[in-house]
């Protein structure tokens, strides 16, 4: 076949530089591998055999070109291996959660590389690892050190949450046709120490602070962040104001963020009632001590369908305190002191989603022991069509999903969910009839 010149194909064809890339995958049990662009199936050859040496049950293939799906189909067939005919930036992700953990690899057209990356470099994906082919200068980029040309918007929003490894350059001869620029290998990798702040207003202020590269920080963020004395910010964090964006390093973006918004503390202030074995208030105590004393408390779960009958999940922040990064109910919290468990409830839905719900259902009301953290948990049913707004020292995000993946997915992985979820979602199927 032709290479198509719209799509950006240029095939890889060296087989010893394919199982090198493929090798960087550390392909493991419990995997599913995801190829963007497999083209002619140079890299997928590989990663078919690895996988199935390693045990890995699950390997998804993404391919645009309508002239290919049937040759991968046919060379590939398996009940392992999924070969989906679509574009990789309109790409439904949700596809890909439940069936292992993700490591994503692909050989991607130049023109499209960015909106990939930051489709497919998703905290709620949460990949292991992302190995990809990519133009030379955006590889460049996205490794920059601060003060250098290369360095950007982009270098500074993908760093806060991924470790990039530059780790090759490629010649031009190994690929069909030759491209005319160079390219080069990168690898994402999840950062574990990433510090606590919003990653919205991170990103705008970044974004923000690019916008014009000449002109000092303090101008561009008084545009696009007004309300702020930016001289006096700057020099809090030892700054002069007339620092330029590109001389500020990623933990200096992150200190600028978290004193805009320095919300992020978990609040182990609040006010709980303690109570008895019969839910009974007995005693009135900050947060941190229940939890530290193993005292009875209260809590609340609610679960949202939309009028498709979908389930909306909600994906836990990494700074939680519990269950960090896992899938949970729409909303999950503590009752407060004095308050009823509706009103509880109806204050999380907000406070965690922004959401205002009509009628809220009772299902069950799960009794308080170790298995609970010592909580007794009232849970709700309730419908909402979104659209949400996240607080994000509390939620990453959250999806809708069809029932019956989330059915699959918690047969398959009981760990990506609370344990509260697994007890509750069961109980919440069968109050739908």
């Amino acid at each position: 076949m032709t290479p198509s010149r719209s799509l950006g194909q240029n095939f890889l064809f060296d087989q010893n530089l394919a199982l090198w890339i493929v090798s960087r995958l550390a392909i493991e049990p419990g995997d599913h591998v995801v190829e963007i662009g497999p083209g002619l199936g140079s890299l997928t050859e590989l990663l078919v055999d690895q996988a199935r040496a390693a045990g890995v049950v699950a390997l998804t293939l993404i391919e645009k070109d309508g002239r290919l799906v049937g040759h991968l189909r046919g060379r590939f067939a398996g009940p392992d291996v999924e070969v989906v005919h679509g574009d990789a930036v309109q790409f439904d992700t949700r596809r890909l959660l439940g069936r292992g953990r993700l490591k994503i690899v692909g050989n991607l057209p130049y023109y499209v590389s960015t909106p990939i990356i930051d489709r497919f470099a998703d905290p709620l994906l949460a990949p292991a690892r992302l190995v990809f082919t990519l133009q030379r200068e955006l590889a460049e980029r996205l490794n920059a050190r601060p003060r250098t040309k290369e360095y950007g918007a982009m270098t500074v929003c993908l760093g806060r949450r991924w470790a990039v490894q530059y780790l090759r350059t490629l010649p031009a001869g190994v690929f069909h046709p030759a491209p005319k620029i160079a390219s080069a290998v990168v690898m994402l990798k999840p950062r574990a120490d990433v510090p606590a702040c919003d990653d919205a207003l991170f990103e705008r202020l970044v974004r923000g602070g690019f916008s014009e590269r000449r002109k000092q920080l303090r101008k561009n963020l008084e545009r696009v962040e007004p309300g702020h004395d930016w001289r006096e910010r700057l020099r809090s964090l030892d700054l002069p104001e007339t620092v330029r964006a590109e001389e500020l390093d990623l933990s200096q973006w992150t200190r600028l963020a978290q004193a805009i918004d320095p919300t992020f503390a978990q609040h182990g202030t609040e006010l709980f009632d303690v109570v008895d074995e019969k839910d009974g208030a007995i005693a009135t105590l900050p947060r941190d001590e229940v939890h530290a004393r193993d005292l009875r408390h209260r809590a609340i779960h609610v679960m949202l369908f939309n009028r498709a009958g979908e389930i909306f999940l909600q994906k836990r922040s990494i700074w939680k305190d519990r269950n960090p990064s896992q899938w949970d109910s729409a909303t999950a919290g503590h009752v407060d002191a004095g308050e009823t468990y509706e009103q509880a409830a109806r204050r999380e839905l907000m406070e965690e989603i922004g959401a205002e719900v009509g009628a809220l259902t009772p299902v069950c009301k799960l009794g308080c022991g170790s298995e609970t953290g010592w909580e007794f948990l009232q849970i709700y049913r309730a419908e909402h069509e979104g659209p949400f707004r996240f607080a994000a020292q509390e939620v990453e995000g959250g999806l809708f999903f069809r029932v019956e993946q989330v059915v699959a997915w918690l047969a398959r992985r009981p760990e990506d969910f609370t344990p509260i979820f697994r007890m509750a979602f069961p109980r919440v199927l069968a109050s739908l009839g």
